[in-house]
Parts: C-alpha cells; sequence; structure tokens
C-alpha cells in the first residue's frame, strides 16, 4: 500500500494481530514520565477498543506503548533481522509481546542496524497503520520523520500538544500549528478513523480481509466511480477525505483513482493528496 513498499516482510509472533486496524504510536526516547504515561493509556485504550498498536521498540514512548497493548495487540517494527534487536535491552520486551502480537523485519537474519536504516524502518511503521500519534518529538526527533512519511502515504497524523517550555514538546507542537490532529485522549483517534474504515472497532477488524487482494481486487460501480470524480477538482483533496466523504471503502476508492491514473487524468501531490489533470 505505499510506493517504496518491500517485496519481502519477516513476521514473528501472532500473524493474525496484522488484520486488525492498527494505529502507531511513537515518540521520544528520551520521554519525560507524563508523555510514557499518557502514550501507555492511549496504547491501552486504543487496544480496548480493537485496535492494534504499532511502534519501533525504541526506549521511551515506543516501549511504553509495546507494554501497555501487549494483551490486546502490538506490532513492533525492527531496523535490523529479528536475531539483531536494537536495543538490546528489549529483547525480553520483545519476546513478552509475541504471544498476542508480532515482530516485523523486512531485514535478513544477522542484519545489524545502521542509521540510515531506522528511517526505512520508520515508513513501514507509518505504512502498516492508519494514523499516526506522536506523543513526544525534539524539533530533529526522528519520530517527524514518520509524521512526514505519514503523510506522504496519505495516512492521518495525529500529534500530542505539550508545553512550550518542553523541548520534547517541539515537534508535536509544530506538527499541530501544521494541522496535524490534535490527540488528549483514545477517543480522538478513534473519532478520526472510523469515517475512514469503517463504523466500530468490530467492522474495521474485518476490513483488511475484505481488502486483501489490493486496489485491483474490487470492481467499483458506476455510482462509486461517479461519486469519487464529482468529489474530486483541479484542488488537491486528501485520499482519507475522499474515502469518508463518499462513504465508500477504500480498496474501491483505491481503483478508481488507479483507473483515472492510467486514463491520464488524476495527478498525484505529495501528503496523500489526489487532484483532477
Amino acid at each position: 500500500m505505499i510506493d517504496d513498499a518491500p517485496p519481502l516482510l519477516a513476521v514473528r509472533g501472532k500473524r493474525d494481530v496484522l488484520a486488525l486496524p492498527l494505529v502507531a504510536i511513537v515518540g521520544s526516547r528520551n520521554a519525560s514520565a507524563a508523555g510514557m504515561k499518557f502514550a501507555e493509556r492511549l496504547a491501552r485504550d486504543l487496544g480496548a477498543a480493537g485496535l492494534g498498536i504499532v511502534s519501533g521498540l525504541a526506549r521511551g514512548i515506543d516501549a511504553a506503548a509495546h507494554r501497555a497493548s501487549a494483551a490486546t495487540g502490538t506490532v513492533a517494527v525492527l531496523a535490523g533481522g529479528h536475531d539483531r534487536v536494537y536495543p538490546a535491552e528489549h529483547e525480553e520486551l520483545l519476546g513478552s509481546l509475541l504471544s498476542e502480537g508480532a515482530a516485523v523485519s523486512e531485514m535478513p537474519l544477522g542484519w545489524e542496524p545502521r542509521a540510515h536504516d531506522f528511517p526505512r524502518r520508520n515508513r513501514l511503521i507509518s505504512g502498516l497503520s492508519a494514523g499516526v500519534v506522536i506523543v513526544e518529538a525534539a524539533k530533529r526527533s526522528g519520530s517527524l520523520i514518520t509524521a512526514r512519511l505519514a503523510g506522504e502515504q496519505g495516512r492521518e497524523v495525529f500529534a500530542v500538544p505539550g508545553s512550550p517550555l518542553d523541548p520534547r514538546a517541539e515537534g508535536t507542537n509544530g506538527l499541530l500549528k501544521q494541522g496535524a490532529t490534535l490527540v488528549t485522549e483514545a477517543a480522538d483517534v478513534i473519532a478520526a478513523l472510523e469515517p475512514i474504515l469503517g463504523h466500530g472497532a468490530d467492522f474495521l477488524a474485518q476490513e483488511p480481509a475484505h481488502d486483501s487482494a489490493g486496489p485491483l481486487g474490487t470492481e467499483p460501480g458506476d455510482d462509486e466511480r461517479s461519486r469519487i470524480i464529482d468529489l474530486l477538482g483541479p484542488a488537491p483533496v486528501a485520499i482519507d477525505d475522499l474515502v469518508r466523504l463518499s462513504h465508500t471503502s477504500p480498496a474501491i476508492v483505491r481503483t478508481i483513482l488507479l483507473e483515472l491514473e492510467i486514463a491520464g487524468k488524476l495527478e498525484r501531490h505529495g501528503g496523500g493528496l489526489v487532484s483532477l489533470v
């Protein structure tokens, strides 16, 4: 579902968790106590609502989100191979997640993660997810890379506000100024994602199975084509908005957009935006 999707993913643990609607929670490695407490509460509440939690197994916010969602299902995306967990002290944490969750890596066994592997990992965190929540992020945080990739992939971007005096909130406050959805509780995330993925967590959990064949696996009807085309114009619009406003499934919308693109009538822009040519 992303432009540079890996040809192969190695999955360890309970694969069924990947069929859940997934939300990423990421943030500062040097997180505050308040930030980690909020990440835990958010992950626990989203898990209780039927959503799986995705993160990068890093220290701080990532680890807090994984721990809080271990019982309901969490996905740890690794920068290295499955036998080269980073940081090493989280190997035990990872093992505790696998009974109800999963670990995912595109790297071969034995691959030691290097600096440039982490941004690659981040695109998978956002790619697996319907939305990405940034809890804490400094001005040059790697979590902001995840937020940027999420925007480019057409995912929802959420940010938790913080004190202007805390440098760990500088990045998240900046995202809010740029239009990210403000999050103070799980209901904020659920309200934004339900119109896109379905009505209620039980329905959301069935969406990936319906959509497993990808964009070419679903044939849209003429009325659905008309609704999508009527919503499009010369001004760029988010794909997620097309899904919400047309009351059509993501698979149908992607199929119609692909048809328009092949016909030379659609232009794609950064941030998951499209417009008619």
